[in-house]
C-alpha cells in the first residue's frame, strides 16, 4: 500500500479506531464487498453509520451483524435504500441521514458496478450505463452533502476509485473511463476546496481485491451476466483492504494505492517510468484478452495459462 502526497508508509499520525468513534459513517454500496466490510470495521471502533445500497434486504443483514458484533445501540446504525441513478431522490435522502444524526462527517462513495467486455463487442449503452452508475450517481450524492460539510467546517468525502482510475486496462474501457473521470473530478474539487482546510477528499485507488464486483459486473450487453468465475487467491482480502482505508481516512490522506504485488508495483511504474508502462500494458492486456476470450477471469488471467483447444 502506498499513501500519497501526504504519509510515507509507517508515519500513520493516528490510528483509525480512536479517530472513527461517535463519527456518522454514510457508505454507499455498503451491502456487500467492501463497503459491507468497512461497516464491520467501523461498527467495532464505534462510528455511527448509515448504510446504503439498492439492496435493502441485505443492507439489513449488514445491519444485524454491526450491532451483534460492537456495542452500537439500535439508533446508531441506519438502513437508508439509495439507487445512484435516480438523482432526483438524493437530496432527500441526505436530508433523512441530517434528520436522524444532525451531522455527516465521514461519506464513503463506494457505490458502482465493474465491467468484462471487449469495446468492439459492447453496446454503447453500457458505457452510458458505467457513466451514469459510477460518475454522475457519485458526483449527485457528493453534492447534496459537501456544503453541510462546508457549513460545520469539517468533514471527508472519501471516494473508492481504482487502480484503473490512473491506469487503463482491457475489458474494463467503460469501467476504467469512469473512473478516470472520478480521479479528474475529485484532483479538481480538491483545489477547489483549499480555502476550506477542514475538507478532506480522499481517493482510494485498490487494486484487485476479493468481493463479488466481477459476478456483478457490465458484460456486453446491459442485463446480461458474467460467464466465468473469478479466482480470488491473487487477490488482496476484503478485511485488509477496508482496514488500509480506515487508516488513510483517519490521517486524511488524499489519495491512497492499496494493492498486493505484483499489481502494486503497476502503480509505481505508471506514476515514474509511463513509457515502460505503456509497454507492459501492452504485452499484460494481450494475454488478459487472449485468456478472457478463452473463458478465463481476466484478473487471474495474468496468473494462468489458457488451455489449448
Amino acid at each position: 500500500m502506498v499513501f500519497r502526497r501526504s504519509l510515507k508508509v509507517g508515519e500513520s499520525r493516528a490510528g483509525s479506531d480512536w479517530s472513527h468513534r461517535g463519527r456518522v459513517v454514510w457508505i454507499t454500496g455498503a451491502s456487500s464487498g467492501i463497503g459491507e466490510e468497512l461497516a464491520y470495521q467501523l461498527a467495532d471502533v464505534g462510528a455511527r453509520l448509515v448504510l446504503s445500497a439498492r439492496r435493502e434486504g441485505e443492507l439489513e443483514r449488514v445491519r444485524r451483524a454491526c450491532l451483534e458484533r460492537s456495542r452500537l445501540r439500535e439508533e446508531d446504525v441506519v438502513v437508508l435504500p439509495l439507487d445512484l441513478l435516480d438523482r432526483a431522490s438524493h437530496r432527500e435522502i441526505t436530508a433523512a441521514v441530517l434528520r436522524h444524526f444532525g451531522q455527516i462527517d465521514v461519506l464513503v462513495n463506494n457505490g458502482g458496478r465493474s465491467q468484462r467486455s471487449l469495446f468492439l463487442d459492447s453496446d454503447v449503452d453500457v458505457y452510458k450505463a458505467l457513466m451514469e452508475l459510477n460518475f454522475l450517481g457519485t458526483v449527485s450524492i457528493t453534492k447534496e452533502v459537501l456544503p453541510h460539510m462546508i457549513r460545520r467546517g469539517t468533514g471527508t468525502v472519501t471516494t473508492v476509485s481504482s487502480i484503473v482510475g490512473i491506469a487503463g486496462a482491457p475489458l474494463s474501457t467503460g469501467y476504467s473511463a469512469s473512473k478516470h473521470a472520478l480521479q479528474g473530478f475529485f484532483n479538481s474539487l480538491r483545489s477547489e476546496l483549499s480555502d476550506n482546510p477542514g475538507i478532506t477528499i480522499s481517493t482510494i485507488c485498490p487494486g484487485p481485491v476479493q468481493s463479488n464486483i466481477v459476478q456483478n459486473a457490465f458484460t456486453e450487453e446491459l442485463g446480461k451476466s458474467v460467464s466465468a468465475q473469478a479466482d480470488q487467491q491473487h487477490k488482496m482480502t476484503t478485511p485488509r483492504c477496508a482496514r488500509l482505508i480506515l487508516v488513510g481516512v483517519a490521517n486524511r490522506v488524499w489519495e491512497m494505492w492499496i494493492g498486493q504485488q505484483p499489481f502494486l508495483s503497476y502503480f509505481y511504474v505508471w506514476q515514474y517510468a509511463p513509457t515502460l508502462a505503456w509497454r507492459l500494458t501492452n504485452i499484460l492486456g494481450r494475454k488478459r484478452v487472449r485468456n478472457f476470450k478463452a473463458g478465463l477471469d481476466a484478473d487471474s488471467a495474468y496468473f494462468t495459462k489458457a488451455k489449448a483447444s
